[in-house]
């Protein structure tokens, strides 16, 4: 039972807490009322079962608590009062059982939405909105979140303590906005997004390579927001998603090692999900209103229309990091675009480039930047700077998997750097 209880937080707790906040007005209301719900799970569930509806058996369980616990406050804290007169009024004017009330699937769904638009409310800085949407909405641990903006964990919760303060204070409704003032919010909204895949796709930290259910939630949102917003950058976005996760399955071997690009089985990527982002981007690309995702995007269809690594057209690659860069000239892209100009001219050139970002500041802590640097090193047959480069980017790295793949390129540069270092010694 403990297991099944488990299982459906995994699965609803996010659709759940977005739920509670609405009914209750109050984000750490809210989480007293779903761990509350959970709590009297695992009471009730073992004698009674499972019910039905699990998920509208919490959300009314959770509401219920939540309520009890307001009539006890006010005791002590007569400003609570009447958000508890309110709260028990509108309950004892709901017919039917306390824990069996129906919640319709479209409005759970319109919940976690209206949360996102609310966390991603103007008032609020950029940076508060998506570590407070990737925190509440989607239940990222402040840690992930941390390496994500490549920050402190302490710096993320204060903004997270932050922002929910100033969405009180200010009353900010937990509420969709009207369409004009939608399509203000997206470019937040669709960042958010894309963070949660991208942490499913190649978590920051931890033993997997993948984590399956956060980039099927990302995915999942951006396609109920296209049912709410005909725009091209949220299809470039959820043609992205789609053209990465086609390929997830041959991303690791049977032993659960990584396999890069260059030498997955393309004949295991999911042409299905190709042929809708491919559509997707085309769709994007047509309205001339191209942005950053549909770039990405694009240069990702590149990637999928290749029959082989070895007829990848690195030139069109190349032409569309120029306009990326333009788009989001952040030095991650540049990155990006250093190792495709790499794989167009020579390893070298690339080098050059990376040496460059480094150099700056902006990536001296980032793996994937020493990693890269240290693989092209590797390639030009530059083997001692590239055991420097993987030993850097492995010292940098959390996840089990890249570990092992970083493990294994810098044990085969080490014996290639230590047999040029004796050959140079007996040659003097």
């Amino acid at each position: 039972m403990r297991e099944a209880i488990e299982a459906v937080y995994r699965a609803e707790s996010r659709r759940i807490l977005a739920t509670l906040i609405r009914l209750l007005g109050d984000f750490d209301l809210a989480e007293e009322a779903m761990q509350d719900a959970f709590a009297a799970a695992v009471e009730r569930w073992p004698t009674d079962g499972v019910p039905t509806k699990p998920r509208d058996w919490l959300i009314s369980a959770g509401r219920f608590r939540a309520i009890d616990r307001l009539r006890r406050a006010t005791r002590f804290d007569a400003s609570r009062d009447q958000l508890a007169r309110d709260h028990v009024a509108a309950c004892e004017a709901q017919a039917g059982a306390a824990y069996e009330q129906v919640f319709d699937d479209d409005a759970i769904a319109d919940d976690q939405l209206r949360l996102m638009f609310t966390c991603c409310h103007p008032a609020l800085s950029p940076d508060a909105q998506v570590a407070l949407t990737l925190r509440e909405v989607c239940g990222l641990p402040t840690e992930v979140i941390a390496q994500a903006f490549l920050t402190s964990p302490s710096t993320i919760a204060q903004r997270i303590v932050r922002a929910k303060a100033k969405i009180r204070d200010a009353r900010i409704p937990y509420a969709a906005p009207r369409h004009p003032e939608l399509t203000d919010r997206l470019d937040a909204v669709l960042h958010v997004i894309y963070l949660v895949f991208n942490e499913g796709y190649s978590p920051s930290s931890g033993a997997a390579v993948t984590h399956a259910s956060l980039s099927a939630e990302a995915i999942r949102l951006g396609r109920e927001l296209m049912t709410l917003l005909d725009e091209p950058e949220l299809h470039g976005l959820v043609a992205l998603m789609l053209l990465h996760e086609a390929r997830r399955d041959t991303r690791t071997d049977a032993n659960g090692r990584i396999v890069l690009l260059e030498d997955q089985d393309r004949t295991r990527w999911n042409n299905d999900l190709i042929a809708e982002g491919s559509a997707l981007v085309q769709r994007a690309l047509r309205t001339r209103n191209v942005g950053a995702f549909t770039l990405q995007a694009a240069i990702a269809a590149v990637h999928a229309e290749a029959p082989a690594s070895v007829d990848t057209d690195w030139r069109e690659i190349v032409g569309l990091y120029d306009l990326l860069l333009q788009a989001d000239p952040s030095p991650v892209v540049a990155l990006n675009r250093a190792v495709a100009i790499a794989m167009r001219d020579s390893a070298d050139a690339g080098i050059a480039i990376i040496d460059e970002l480094i150099a700056r500041g902006a990536l001296a802590r980032y793996r994937f930047a020493h990693a890269a640097r240290a693989e092209l090193c590797r390639r030009a047959g530059r083997f001692v700077e590239a055991r420097d480069g993987f030993a850097r980017a492995l010292s940098l790295t959390e996840v089990e998997p890249e570990r092992r793949l970083l493990r294994d390129r810098l044990a085969s540069v080490t014996v290639i750097s230590d047999d040029h270092s004796e050959a140079h010694m007996s040659s003097e």
